[in-house]
């Protein structure tokens, strides 16, 4: 006959052998001692933190004979031995994955009405109840509201939120918790005690955190490890066989965080691998520490269950980390392990992490600057015209005035564009006014704009904007103006509005030292 696991023949017998979940506990002796017993419970909660356990307690104690309610479970009379061995007939587990449909629910309400034929009630436990279909909770609902007085159900499941609120609403929900790292290891411990089994504390804490708070994972992990009961177990053989990393490769590669080594560090990543780890569980691994690491930086190290030496160390590098350097890493090597699918590089989403881990620690290399290879130029190099509004004919010849400085009109027009832009900075309203004004000509050191009416005129006239304007000139064009302002007249044009308009014509003026005699109107 097979040996049993460890996690079915160390199954809680009592309610105080449920370790992590007193609130829950308590509540259920005192509802005992009280004889106020619920006619449905859901219990949720994480994997293997003690739910079908705590159920199969309860369907124990409320039919055990025992005459002192805080004995019960007895653990002697007919009905808890019959519970221990399977045998017992008014407890009845239903197991929602492989009975989803309606049908299932109709048939366990067609039974409910019998009578219990050897306790005092008939428990129904539905594990990962969350699984049934709408139809099958439709039909659950009617007998969750009027069940028999004999009839008892627990629901237990990892995901109350899949649960409807109706359900919910005829239920006592207890949520379990999972349970801690130390409270783990002291049952490990007394297991293996029991067992004959000889082991490293530190191999049973390993065993406990890889468990990530479930006691049944983490006593299945016990089973897989203990080949040979006679065989002392080590850290490192306990780390061998469930596929983890050295500890100390872990505070290694941490470290090199802080160094900004990148070499180790992907030294420590191929060497871990390479050595048998399994990549996730090293990230795994490596989020834990930098999260105590974490936990130490910014709430002190009582946060932190561990060994006196691990802690010092892990208050050491909390003193060398940054703090964005810190949530960085554990960003990237969390999602590195989120997002793992194995692949023939296994190895590489750790190796990315830590090379994205380093980034705030390290400096950004600079950029080489890339010779630029000369080409030819072509039709795209040359500027943008300038879109100038349209303006009219002179009806006299004139020369293109100048100022002292050599300054055109047209050399205005030209830089208009960036007086415009620089002009929001010196007044808000500004250039939405000289969107409406021409540069018409200069005389001397004053520039003259035209306005299409004598509102533009008033309001760029005003101190504060004339002012902001001649500021604006001054700092685009290098040269101090005064500012008039004048109504265009369609009728009037000056000869440096013809030649903006006309370039064969500017063209043979300014290049060609031509003359205008005569323009028509």
């Amino acid at each position: 006959m097979s040996a049993q696991a460890l996690y079915l023949k160390w199954r809680p017998q009592t309610f105080e052998d449920v370790i992590g979940q007193e609130h829950i506990t308590r509540t259920l002796r005192n509802a005992l001692r009280q004889d106020r017993i619920r006619h449905a419970y859901l219990f949720s909660g994480p994997r293997g933190t003690g739910k079908t356990s705590t159920a199969r307690l309860l369907a124990k104690a409320i039919n055990c004979t025992h005459p002192d309610p805080d004995a019960r479970p007895c653990n002697t009379c007919s009905a808890c031995v019959g519970v221990n061995e399977n045998r017992f007939l008014d407890l009845i587990e239903i197991d929602a994955a492989s009975h989803t449909g309606v049908d299932d629910v109709r048939d366990l309400r067609d039974k409910i009405a019998f009578a219990p034929g050897e306790g005092r009630y008939k428990v129904y436990i539905i594990d990962e109840v969350h699984r049934f279909s709408g139809a099958a909770f439709d039909a659950l609902l009617k007998t969750l509201e009027e069940p028999p007085a004999h009839a008892v159900f627990v629901l237990a499941t990892t995901e109350i939120a899949k649960v409807p609120a109706t359900i919910k609403s005829r239920c006592l929900t207890f949520e379990f918790r999972r349970v801690s790292l130390a409270e783990v290891t002291q049952r490990l411990a007394a297991i293996a005690e029991s067992e004959h089994v000889s082991i490293e504390p530190a191999a049973l804490e390993l065993i406990a955190r890889e468990g990530t708070g479930s006691v049944r994972d983490s006593i299945s992990l016990l089973d897989q490890i203990i080949a040979d009961p006679d065989e002392h177990i080590s850290l490192d053989m306990a780390a061998q066989l469930l596929g983890t990393a050295s500890g100390q490769n872990v505070v290694e590669l941490a470290q090199a965080i802080v160094d900004n080594d990148a070499p180790h560090g992907l030294d420590l990543i191929n060497s871990a691998v390479d050595g048998g780890a399994d990549p996730r569980q090293f990230g795994r691994q490596v989020i834990e520490h930098l999260r105590q690491v974490l936990l130490v930086k910014t709430g002190g190290p009582d946060l932190v269950s561990a060994a006196p030496e691990r802690r010092a160390v892990i208050e050491t590098q909390a003193a060398a980390f940054g703090r964005k350097a810190l949530l960085s890493a554990i960003r990237a090597f969390n999602a590195a392990v989120q997002d793992w699918q194995g692949g023939w590089q296994p190895q590489l989403p750790l190796e990315l992490a830590f090379l994205d881990s380093i980034k705030p620690v390290a400096e950004d290399e600079p950029e080489a600057d890339v010779p630029r290879q000369p080409r030819g130029r072509t039709q795209d190099d040359l500027p943008a015209p300038i879109q100038r509004p349209p303006a009219p004919l002179p009806s006299a010849p004139a020369a293109p005035a100048e100022t002292g400085s050599g300054l055109t009109v047209g050399q205005v027009r030209a830089e208009w564009n960036r007086i415009l832009k620089a002009a929001k900075a010196r007044h808000t309203a500004l250039p939405a006014l000289l969107q409406h004004a021409t540069p018409r000509e200069i005389k001397g050191s004053r520039l003259i704009l035209g306005v299409e009416n004598s509102i533009f005129k008033q309001k760029i006239e005003a101190d504060d904007k004339r002012a902001a304007l001649q500021q604006v000139l001054e700092e685009v064009l290098h040269t101090s103006l005064q500012i008039s302002v004048v109504v265009a007249d369609s009728q009037q044009h000056t000869v440096e509005d013809v030649l903006a308009q006309d370039d064969v014509l500017a063209f043979g003026v300014q290049e060609l030292d031509g003359e205008i005699t005569e323009l028509d109107e």
